[in-house]
């Protein structure tokens, strides 16, 4: 009987993790302006209307520069939780955290060498 009344408590959050999205589409649905026109039917993109040449070609290495922030900030999250359990890990766990450290150190080797972190 217990069994049950833990398992009903799963169902009763499920049925509200589906019931808390849907119920302001539905509503939404429901009280939405019915009357279409031509503004409202249009593609939206944001912004104002572009003057004169909207080809503007921009650097990849702004992007590279995200992607290797974004790399070490998530190394900096991995590692501190293993740094704080650093005295009570076993061998297997010491050195899946050293190769981890090795793969990005080698990433960065990479990313130095051929001059990505260079601000050109």
């Amino acid at each position: 009987m217990n069994l049950v009344n833990e398992w009903g408590f799963v169902g009763l959050f499920m049925a509200i993790g589906w019931i808390f999205p849907t119920l302001p589409l539905v509503i939404s649905w429901f009280v939405r302006p019915r009357k279409k026109n031509d503004i409202k039917v249009s593609t939206y993109e944001c912004g104002v209307e572009t003057v004169g040449d909207t080809w503007v070609q921009f650097k990849v290495q702004y992007y590279i520069y995200g992607l290797i922030f974004l790399v070490f900030d998530v190394e900096m999250v991995l590692l501190f939780p293993w740094a704080l359990a650093y005295s009570s890990l076993d061998f297997f766990a010491f050195g899946a955290g050293l190769l981890f450290i090795f793969l990005l150190a080698d990433g960065l080797y990479y990313a130095w060498k051929t001059d990505a972190l260079v601000w050109k």
